[in-house]
């Protein structure tokens, strides 16, 4: 048996378990087993994600990210927020501007610092992926409000990555919409060979989205930096809303810039509690 430390994190209560894998002390082709058991609620730590802090030849760090059935994320932007000031306050990386390699390339983030501690992590999300084919997604060239039936509901999808599959989709009434029915359905779509993150988006004022997202290889979650991002750009493309906007998700706020084609994120990152956990 091994006994690890972590740390149990969150950004606006999307939560994850914070490994640090620096040494290589962990098996990382066990990894999707490991998530699944680490990420059980009530039967052990719970979370809708494992994060390792692994070594990196092309960055400050790299962060793998474990969706809670197992799955391996490419990007997560709550994520990487927690990975960041978790590099930071435990020494790994002391400074306030850093470089992280994920499986959708490197992402540059800036943390703002005070009395020793992140406050707030901004993320450069870098340039939105439209074309069908790198998402991916079946066909060919854009998918922008286009038509997908789904049992007896025909939605208008807008599909996009932020180096994860997404597909937007705006209602009227976010709150009362059945995400729980028809979001596992859409994730499982044979239109996405890889899955997709689905996004409930409705637009509540100039510059603000209230959104609610279901999560490929978890569910319903409190939020997804990720796909407030895809709902903006999938906004400004429908005419939606013009530049960025503040995203409302279930567990807080995300600031989102939208400038020359390139995203910005910003948001907190929190530190819920650690401890050690016997694999």
């Amino acid at each position: 048996m091994t006994e690890v430390s972590f740390w149990k994190m969150h950004g606006l209560g999307n939560d994850y378990v914070v490994i640090d894998n620096i040494d290589g002390k962990m098996d990382e082709r066990k990894m999707g087993e490991i998530a699944r058991k680490v990420c059980r609620r009530k039967f052990s730590v719970g979370a809708d994600g494992l994060i390792l802090v692994c070594k990196s030849s092309t960055a400050d760090v790299k962060m793998r990210i474990f969706n809670a059935d197992g799955s391996e994320a490419e990007m997560c932007g709550n994520g990487i927020r927690c990975l960041a000031k978790y590099c930071f306050e435990n020494n790994i990386v002391r400074r306030a501007e850093m470089k992280i390699e994920t499986l959708a390339g490197v992402k540059k983030v800036w943390l703002k610092i005070k009395r020793g501690l992140v406050e707030s992590v901004t993320v450069d999300m870098g340039i939105p992926i439209l074309d069908k084919r790198m998402i991916p997604m079946k066909g060919k060239g854009r998918c922008i409000e286009e038509k997908l039936r789904v049992n007896d509901r025909e939605f208008r999808i807008t599909a996009l990555s932020i180096g994860n599959p997404h597909c937007v989709i705006f209602v009227k009434n976010v709150e009362r919409f059945p995400v729980e029915k028809f979001g596992p359905k859409i994730e499982k779509h044979p239109l996405f060979p890889n899955r997709t993150n689905v996004e409930f988006a409705e637009v509540v004022g100039d510059g603000e989205l209230k959104i609610r997202v279901w999560e490929r290889g978890v569910g319903e979650t409190l939020a997804c930096g990720t796909g407030a991002c895809a709902s903006v750009v999938a906004a400004n493309l429908t005419g939606r809303v013009s530049g960025g906007c503040i995203v409302h998700l279930l567990g807080g706020d995300l600031k989102i810039e939208y400038k020359e084609k390139r995203i910005l994120m910003c948001g907190t990152a929190e530190k819920a509690f650690e401890g050690v956990i016997i694999l």
